[in-house]
């Protein structure tokens, strides 16, 4: 059993944070409140903890984050499937940065739980639900 570690304690040990898995320059620029509920912060955590941060301890470089969690409105704006896992914090897209890069993180995550995992746009960016 994982004994209850405040949030702020967890994320300052990571390499990712809630704040990161949310941020969407879209919403901004469209008025959209993007905050995570309860229950999609646990699951950002849980991504966090169990993929995106196994990923990037294996991978040994940075990994950006370009969309996690997505409200509804958001979601839609952004032509995302009405059942994404996004809209419940359960998905991230993320990069290196470069094509070669993200063939060996997509090997990586390949290995790490998952529910979902595409290379998207050639390899530009790499879509993984846990």
């Amino acid at each position: 059993m994982e004994i209850a570690t405040p949030l702020k304690a967890k994320e300052a040990v990571s390499h990712f944070t809630i704040a990161e898995l949310s941020r969407s320059t879209i919403a901004l620029r469209h008025g959209i409140d993007n905050t995570p509920p309860p229950e999609a912060v646990l699951n950002m955590q849980r991504l966090i903890d169990n993929v995106l941060e196994p990923a990037r301890n294996l991978l040994q470089k940075q990994i950006i984050v370009n969309s996690g969690y997505r409200c509804s409105r958001l979601n839609s704006m952004v032509g995302g499937a009405k059942r994404s896992y996004h809209l419940s914090g359960r998905a991230a897209d993320i990069t290196t940065g470069n094509i070669d890069d993200n063939r060996r993180l997509l090997e990586i995550l390949s290995q790490l739980p998952h529910v979902e995992l595409i290379s998207e746009h050639g390899g530009l960016w790499i879509h993984v639900a846990f």
